[in-house]
């Protein structure tokens, strides 16, 4: 590929067809492919001598549910205690701040040829987070679906080996949803007793850790001279 050629413009040509956005920050290429065609357009990526990545660097599941809401105005926190300005995350059923679907798969890709980096997004359904798998086009592909099933419950159709990897075995639930409790669902320990490991509920309670807020206050203004 020449070093003439307008990067953003030769992929809007090649996938122009198969693309929801593609956006451009310092030169930095993101791709949102539609579901129905992400192994179509990570293949034609890796094969195409045009383009030639090679590597899957990185690929992982992102959570949007709570996308640009805090749990914490720290603009309006006042000295009133602890739960000053707390807002509850999950008392939101819905997200102003969002429109799009709750989860999405972020490839991550490299050109050793071009020396190009750039990225790949996919957004799937809440009801069906389900995807095509990549691991016949990038083998490394093959760890990170199954870490992006186990934290996110992100289905991928086609996987040679779909199981947990990360959590213990029987866990339930995907811990890195943003809906899952900070602190789990249960805890895990050895009985003397009965001679082996049990489970129970968690016997904490749950908390938010208070935010340091930065103030004016005279107590730190440079004296006057």
């Amino acid at each position: 590929m020449s070093s003439d050629v307008n990067w953003p413009d030769l992929l809007q040509d090649k996938f122009r067809a198969y693309l929801d956005e593609m956006t451009v920050c310092d030169g930095h290429v993101t791709l949102d492919v539609q579901p129905a065609h992400i192994k179509q357009v990570c293949t034609h990526l890796r094969s195409d001598p045009d383009l030639c990545f090679e590597q899957l660097i990185d690929l992982c599941g992102v959570d949007y549910l709570h996308y640009g809401l805090t749990e914490w105005a720290t603009d309006t926190a006042t000295a009133t205690g602890f739960e000053r300005a707390r807002a509850d995350l999950q008392a939101h059923t819905t997200n102003p701040h969002w429109t799009r679907p709750r989860f999405a798969v972020v490839y991550q890709l490299l050109s050793l040829q071009f020396n190009r980096r750039m990225t790949v997004r996919c957004f799937v359904p809440e009801a069906q987070p389900m995807l095509e798998s990549v691991v016949q086009v990038w083998a490394s592909a093959n760890w990170y679906e199954r870490e992006a099933f186990d934290l996110f419950g992100i289905l991928f159709q086609g996987h040679p080996d779909l199981r947990r990897l990360l959590t213990d075995y029987g866990f339930i639930g995907h811990p890195f949803r943003k809906d899952f409790p900070l602190i789990g669902q249960v805890e895990v320990r050895y009985d003397a007793k009965l001679g082996r490991v049990i489970y129970e509920p968690v016997g904490i309670e749950p908390r938010i850790l208070v935010p340091k807020v930065s103030r004016e206050d005279n107590r730190y203004q440079p004296e006057e001279k």
